[in-house]
């Protein structure tokens, strides 16, 4: 399976996330990530959806997605930069905190929050950082994370 990166601009208005979660339900594609965010126009928002399926049945959900009212437009992004944001907390020990503190670094992230055992880092980049960054922290215990889901823009 292939994962495709939608941006779909909408009306912003009640309801409509509402509307187009569901017609990906009623077709049984599950959403991997979602971001929805208003744009340099207050009245319209973004939404950047990640999919995992084949492309005949993407193709299928873009035309039924134009079909909704409040959708104005919908790209399937090839060319794009992608990114992501994460909150993460870390750590069982003060020695912990100072080896997630180096591995932080490494990344260019940024420590937000100290507790006399654990740290909490946050880090934006590619999904692919985060999914490393991830990774490295593991064996230290990872207590909460949160992740944004992923933000993207086609390139001019």
């Amino acid at each position: 399976m292939h994962e495709y990166v939608l941006s779909v601009k909408v009306a912003n208005n009640n309801g409509v996330l509402l509307r187009v979660a569901s017609l990906f339900s009623r077709r049984f594609f599950n959403i991997k990530s979602l971001n929805v965010a208003e744009t340099e126009t207050p009245e319209v928002s973004r939404m950047t959806i990640v999919v995992a399926g084949d492309r005949r049945i993407l193709e299928q959900i873009k035309n039924q997605l134009l079909k909704l009212y409040e959708v104005q437009e919908v790209n399937i992004l090839e060319n794009a930069v992608c990114r992501e944001h994460i909150l993460i907390r870390a750590g069982r020990s003060e020695d912990d905190r100072h080896k997630i503190i180096e591995i932080a670094n490494l990344y260019r992230a940024k420590p937000v929050d100290i507790h006399p055992d654990s740290i909490m880092v946050e880090l934006t980049g590619e999904p692919a950082k985060i999914d490393s960054f991830i990774d490295l922290l593991k064996p230290f215990g990872i207590v909460k994370m949160v992740r944004s889901g992923i933000s993207a823009l086609e390139r001019d």
